[in-house]
């Protein structure tokens, strides 16, 4: 299974807990988290879908392709790390 886990400041918005999920792309995985855990959603996803402007996703230590419809091929033994990018200066 694909192991899914999440950068530890959105703790303080909603429960994020790392879990193994099945999908052959990054929404398949996604979905599976959300259906589970159904408040992570509008903290990753925008109300179109597609990733928030300061969220990132990296598959296996590298940034995801596809922002938009998270197209991005998985497999079984993936990981994928949501980070909640941090701004200001």
């Amino acid at each position: 299974m694909t192991t899914l886990c999440f950068t530890p400041n959105l703790l303080r918005h909603v429960k994020t807990p790392t879990a193994h999920v099945v999908g052959s792309t990054v929404r398949q995985a996604l979905e599976g988290y959300f259906r589970a855990n159904p408040r992570v959603r509008g903290y990753v996803l925008d109300d179109q879908g597609a990733l928030r402007q300061h969220v990132a996703i990296f598959l296996n230590q590298e940034l995801i392709h596809d922002r938009i419809n998270l197209s991005d091929s998985v497999r079984e033994h993936d990981d994928i790390f949501v980070v909640q990018a941090l701004s200001g200066g």
